[in-house]
């Protein structure tokens, strides 16, 4: 199974879905996400118990699980420069199957990949991203669906919603129906097929402060 995880390191990510993930055993998962955060937390839980056999991410700086697992051979890696993983998952949702961009043409990024000119310069072909099971974490929906993200977690969620034949949206708040302003809503109910209200730790990755 193909799974899209949303937010951007330990940010926005669905902390309870992940771990119902864990919990139902499935295996051999490819899953799509910017990173897998920090070893004991997020998807790198996921990685401990061996669930994951193939990663499509941008950045894995920050778990020594994934680094290891990989040098070893036991998985899979597709790398993306961060913009092109986050273009190729929206072409996914709008159902857009390819296009081209001039980032990593020249690169390993680009090798065995389909190359255009266009107005003299070098374009590579990107394929758009799609997946059987989206996960998602935003700040507040309503029983229809409707989301409302906040701040960095915008990053990657909205655009996985649309690309998960199902989506599972879960948010800090759910609130009746008509409650959100419809200008404020990022994503659509329409994109999400489930919606749960989860308790949230809200770690922070790299705590960073100025000596006094």
């Amino acid at each position: 199974m193909t799974v899209m995880a949303g937010g951007f390191g330990l940010c926005g990510i669905p902390e309870n879905l992940i771990l119902a993930l864990r919990d139902s055993g499935a295996k051999d998962l490819t899953v799509i996400s910017n990173n897998a955060g920090v070893d004991d937390f997020g998807l790198g839980l996921l990685l401990h118990t061996r669930q994951i056999k193939k990663m499509v991410s941008s950045y894995v700086g920050e778990n020594k699980t994934f680094e290891k697992q990989y040098l070893s051979g036991e998985l899979e890696l597709e790398f993306n420069p961060q913009g092109t993983l986050a273009e190729r998952i929206r072409a996914g949702g709008a159902g857009i199957p390819a296009f081209y961009t001039k980032t990593g043409v020249g690169t390993l990024v680009a090798e065995g990949k389909e190359h255009k000119d266009f107005d003299g310069e070098t374009y590579v072909m990107e394929t758009g991203l799609k997946a059987d099971l989206s996960i998602i974490k935003a700040w507040k929906g309503d029983s229809e669906g409707n989301l409302v993200f906040r701040k960095t977690a915008r990053n990657f969620n909205p655009m996985m919603a649309t690309a998960g034949k199902v989506t599972i949206a879960e948010v800090e708040e759910i609130v009746p129906v008509g409650s959100l302003d419809p200008d404020h809503i990022h994503t659509p109910g329409i994109f999400v097929q489930r919606i749960i209200k989860g308790s949230h730790e809200k770690r922070i990755e790299q705590r960073t402060v100025r000596a006094a």
